[in-house]
């Protein structure tokens, strides 16, 4: 799904539509700068903080704009707490972070861009529950003012989501909010008390 959204490949059938319209109809190089993703595992490369964040943004950006993107990401505290802040080399894939840190540089490289569309791919399905929190307390600031597209088996990440669609067999076997697909007891409300959180229920 986040492949035919960032139109790595084109649907066979049907159609993927952006603002009314087609993806086709777009170059993809226009359609892909108004799209962020956070994936499960974030990719860091050698160099500092600022130049990770900076990956993918064209022109310019200022270091209040940088700093912004950090603080939205839940970063800033931490990156400030670094002996040489932003100028802090990441090193080889990031390795001297903690998986928490590194998803929220990889929140703030996401948000800089200022996308229309954010895609998170599993973005807390490898952190611990600490980080865990922390980071979902990130992701839920920059989903204001956007188009939120969340990809999730931990269905703690997803409970407060307009809209929940729940995929088997490679099709859509349901829809609708947190509350309503409990109250169907199906496949979700299944899952829901499977991953200890019948507290809601």
């Amino acid at each position: 799904i986040v492949s035919l959204l960032e139109r790595f490949y084109d649907p066979t059938s049907g159609q993927v539509m952006y603002a009314g319209n087609p993806i086709a109809h777009y170059s993809p190089r226009l359609y892909r700068q108004n799209i962020s993703l956070v994936q499960q595992e974030p990719t860091l490369y050698s160099g500092s903080i600022r130049e990770n964040i900076m990956l993918g943004v064209e022109g310019e950006a200022t270091e209040e704009q940088i700093l912004e993107a950090c603080k939205q990401a839940n970063a800033l505290e931490f990156i400030d707490s670094l002996p040489e802040g932003l100028s802090t080399a990441c090193g080889n894939r990031g390795l001297q972070f903690s998986g928490g840190q590194k998803q929220r540089i990889a929140i703030a490289r996401a948000l800089i861009r200022k996308p229309k569309l954010l895609l998170l791919d599993e973005a807390t399905s490898a952190l611990d529950t600490q980080s865990e929190r922390i980071v979902q307390n990130a992701l839920d600031q920059a989903k204001e003012g956007r188009t939120t597209i969340a990809v999730a088996h931990r269905l703690s990440t997803i409970v407060h989501a307009d809209s929940i669609f729940v995929f088997g067999d490679g099709k859509v076997v349901e829809q609708g909010t947190h509350q309503e697909l409990l109250a169907r007891k199906g496949r979700y409300y299944d899952m829901v008390l499977a991953q200890s959180l019948n507290r809601d229920v």
